[in-house]
């Protein structure tokens, strides 16, 4: 019982915590007069993707690799099928063009530079697959290529956003990002504990635990940011938040988990990175169908469906 609450508790403080340092953080950076647009697509999308970040840390140096590699599919399945599906049904999201042509391919390319470098076993024919440290460089290689991008963006678009960042106290601010970054750390660590415990309890393996309890768990920033965001009807925001998550998730935070320590990769998970790959080209196809470049709600219930079953279709074949 005591591991159900930890691993519970765990998420909770992870998320908090996260919010935390993201608040601490980004009233340091207004300070500092950095715009409130370069203060959304840096510091507030690592905030959203730190608890993946602090997840996959903890099992990468604790000997979990499956649900360091789990945890990064499964998030980027949700984050698609799941959150954009909510937030849709919400309100319809409308789509900028240079998302539809380039955020939402560059995540696209993601997953598939994944499926490439996980599949020693396939491409190189070597006995077994894995995520080595060079193909961690690699990883964060692209992940300093979107981060030029998004830079590029940002010189452009200066006054693009509504978004206002509070401002607190230099001490206060402080203390935020000290408490933002102890809930990562405790949490992540009573997830990772948690999750094993639960995996072994139940015969199940913890890359399926990492692909479906923890990524909907530490996709929960996503979730809140882009429903609020589609209730407000601010759907750049909504789906901007998911596509530079998922770009993030890959890139980011598997190029840091592999140079931690090399990711063993089984092919029984290629059927999990597909689904990655066919969640982001139905996202990219649906935008031409109907309204061009909106996501419309019988879109988003579509969506919902196919991550329900996406889910029923693991566990029954676990």
């Amino acid at each position: 019982m005591l591991t159900y609450f930890l691993f519970f508790i765990g998420l909770i403080i992870l998320i908090k915590g996260a919010d935390l340092m993201v608040t601490g953080a980004s009233s340091i950076a207004k300070k500092m007069n950095v715009s409130n647009l370069v203060i959304g697509l840096t510091i507030v999308a690592f905030g959203t993707s730190a608890p993946e970040m602090f997840v996959n840390v903890f099992a990468s140096t604790q000997g979990s690799p499956e649900i360091a590699i789990g945890n990064i599919i499964g998030s980027n399945i949700a984050n698609i099928l799941l959150i954009l599906g909510v937030s849709a049904i919400i309100f319809p999201l409308a789509v900028q063009s240079t998302t539809v042509w380039k955020e939402i391919p560059f995540s696209l390319l993601a997953a598939l530079v994944l499926g490439i470098l996980a599949n020693d076993h396939l491409i190189d024919q070597k006995e077994n697959s894995e995520l080595t440290r060079s193909d961690g460089l690699i990883l964060l290689g692209f992940f300093i290529i979107f981060i030029y991008y998004i830079f590029s963006i940002a010189r452009k678009s200066e006054n693009a956003t509504k978004e206002e960042i509070s401002q607190l106290s230099n001490l206060k601010s402080v203390v935020y990002i000290i408490l933002g970054l102890t809930g990562l750390v405790l949490g992540g660590t009573w997830i990772i504990d948690g999750a094993v415990e639960i995996a072994s309890q139940f015969g199940v393996s913890e890359y399926l635990i990492g692909l479906t309890v923890i990524a909907v768990g530490t996709s929960l920033p996503e979730l809140a940011t882009s429903a609020v965001a589609a209730y407000k009807k601010d759907t750049d925001i909504a789906i901007g938040n998911v596509i530079g998550s998922n770009i993030f998730n890959i890139f980011w935070i598997l190029g840091v988990s592999a140079l931690i320590k090399p990711l063993p990769f089984k092919p029984s998970g290629n059927s999990d990175i597909a689904m990655a790959v066919f969640s982001s080209l139905l996202l990219f196809a649906i935008l031409f169908i109907g309204k061009k470049n909106v996501m419309e709600k019988w879109q988003g219930v579509l969506f919902l469906m196919l991550y329900v079953g996406y889910i029923v279709f693991l566990i029954m074949g676990e």
